[in-house]
Parts: structure tokens; C-alpha cells; sequence
């Protein structure tokens, strides 16, 4: 078997490489567009050929996704990746920032959480159109609930 041949086989379509790697089409084409994802070479036709190393690359954006990292993060790690003069230091200090701001996050979840529990203990469970938690949605004022709940 050439060379050729076993590169050729390993390069995947569009549809080929969302099934590989589990990421929709939509979202392979918007990560090109945003420019994590290089542009893949093409046939003489026009149809886009996805290689070991892109598989690899989206690979590591999804799951850098799936970790809760911004796409701006996975832009600054595909950087130092990309330019292969990162340091584990480097590395660190983005993990770091990115634990920071999921404490945030889970914070915020948690405050969250609290306010539908009072807004939901408030509901009957009645078949009538009215309901505490709609009620509460429509206000304009957010912070009412907390305010109470830290009394």
C-alpha cells in the first residue's frame, strides 16, 4: 500500500469527521469560521479533507468545551500549543484562572438554585393559570429573592 494511499484513507469529509468525532457539522464549520479549526485542504473538486492532525485538534476543543473552558481559553491554549514553545507553567496559570471562575460559577449556580426553591415553594401546584415562579420571572426586580432568602 503507497503512501498516498493510506493518507488518503485517513482523511475524512466534513460528515466524516463530525461522526468521528461526535461535534455537529454546524459546529465544525463555525470553529473554521472563528479560526480555531484551520481551514482543511481540499480535492481538485472543492470537498474539504480532514486529516489526522485536525481530527486531533477539534478532539481537543471539544473536550476543552466539555471542561467548561471559554473559546477564548481554547484560543489562548491552541497558541501556546500551536506554537509549541508553551510551558507547563504556561498551562498552569490558565488552569488556575479557569478553577477561579468555575468557583464563580458554581457560586452563582448555588445562589441560583436557592432563589427557584423559594420561588417554587411558593407554587400550589394548582391547576390554575397563576403561578409564583411565572409571577417572579416577569418582575423587574432579580435581586428580591436573594434579598429575602439572607434574611
Amino acid at each position: 500500500m503507497s503512501d498516498k494511499t493510506t493518507t488518503r484513507d485517513q482523511l475524512l469529509t466534513r460528515g466524516g469527521l463530525a461522526v468521528r468525532t461526535g461535534c455537529n457539522i454546524e459546529t465544525i464549520r463555525y470553529y473554521e469560521q472563528i479560526g480555531v479549526l484551520p481551514p482543511p485542504r481540499r480535492t481538485e473538486g472543492g470537498h474539504r479533507l480532514y486529516g489526522p492532525e485536525l481530527v486531533k485538534r477539534l478532539n481537543f476543543i471539544r473536550r476543552s468545551r466539555e471542561l467548561g473552558f471559554t473559546l477564548d481559553e481554547i484560543r489562548e491554549l491552541l497558541r501556546l500549543v500551536d506554537g509549541h514553545k508553551y510551558t507547563c507553567a504556561q498551562v498552569e496559570t490558565l488552569a488556575l484562572e479557569h478553577i477561579r471562575e468555575l468557583g464563580r460559577k458554581i457560586s452563582d449556580l448555588k445562589k441560583l438554585k436557592r432563589v427557584l426553591e423559594i420561588m417554587a415553594a411558593q407554587c400550589t401546584g394548582s391547576k390554575v393559570p397563576e403561578c409564583p415562579v411565572i409571577d417572579a420571572l416577569f418582575e423587574t426586580r432579580t435581586r428580591a429573592p436573594l434579598q429575602s432568602q439572607r434574611s
